[in-house]
């Protein structure tokens, strides 16, 4: 049986769970609710002389109870909702929730060569070196996905021991919770424990993690062979400013009753480190 202290928290006296003698099970609830808004822009301005800018940017709020099966489909949160008799508890933030959204792109073809203002006048097999020359670039930028601080234990005794309990707010704490440090992504002073028996007042995706910028830049060769033959070379520059994007915090913040020296701790990036790569294309 469920009980609610004289504090209004919802308490779990010990061996109260349906079945004591069952260690783990799934509830597989065919329910599910969630609102998608936002507001979107797209912008393209083609200028005179190759140049061509397209901008496009998404601001938006997308809220679930859970959007993941497993937590191989949506790491930085929980594979299972908090409470099957209290859904709303888990209604917040959707795991893949980006709230800002930017992507901005440009390409230049580069004024060299046949019918171009620069070296136009050229010999056949100079003009051949220096056309067909294309600059392209593009950003993609996004804020961070929402994450749970967790307990790491199963604090409620509800017995979903796969499914670790939520910590609660520390009251007396001041001061910035994110720290931006991938050490430590956020300060884990400022949760407590929930009192045994009972689920902690964080809120599902209460917290966010680390953004991602990455601009990628490639400068392309087409040269004519013949009236339906050419050859493209290509050299790709993928994250060309080499910054680190990381993936997610561990979002256990306890281990037993003491702080996990891994709370908040970042192990993988999103983003590979700058890559170049060279091709060359027959195109017929």
């Amino acid at each position: 049986m469920l009980f609610r202290s004289t504090q209004g928290t919802l308490y779990i006296p010990v061996q109260s769970r349906p079945n004591p003698s069952l260690s783990g099970g799934f509830f597989w609830l065919t329910e599910g609710n969630s609102s998608y808004n936002a507001l979107q822009v797209d912008v393209t301005h083609r200028v005179s002389n190759g140049l061509e800018f397209r901008g496009n940017y998404t601001w938006s709020k997308n809220l679930d109870i859970n959007s993941g099966l497993t937590g191989a489909q949506a790491n930085n949160q929980a594979q299972m909702v908090l409470n099957r008799n209290n859904l709303h508890l888990d209604w917040g933030p959707s795991a893949l929730n980006a709230t800002h959204q930017a992507s901005l792109s440009a390409l230049y073809e580069l004024p060299f060569g046949h019918g171009q203002r620069w070296l136009n006048d050229t010999a056949a097999v100079e003009r051949k070196i220096v056309s067909g020359w294309q600059l392209n670039g593009i950003g993609t930028f996004l804020s961070g996905f929402p994450f749970t601080p967790l307990v790491g234990s199963n604090r409620s005794g509800d017995g979903d021991t796969r499914n670790p309990d939520r910590v609660s707010i520390n009251p007396t704490f001041t001061g910035p919770v994110i720290t931006g440090n991938p050490n430590q992504w956020f300060n884990p002073a400022a949760f407590i424990l929930p009192a045994a028996g009972t689920y902690g007042n964080i809120g599902r995706g209460t917290l966010t993690g680390p953004g991602l910028a990455d601009v990628d830049v490639s400068l392309f060769k087409n040269t004519a062979i013949t009236e339906k033959t050419s050859l493209q070379f290509r050299a790709e520059f993928f994250n060309v400013l080499n910054r680190s994007n990381y993936g997610p915090p561990n979002t256990t913040v306890f281990s037993g009753t003491a702080v996990s020296p891994s709370a908040g701790l970042i192990t993988t990036t999103a983003t590979n480190p700058r890559q170049v790569q060279l091709g060359l294309k027959f195109i017929f």
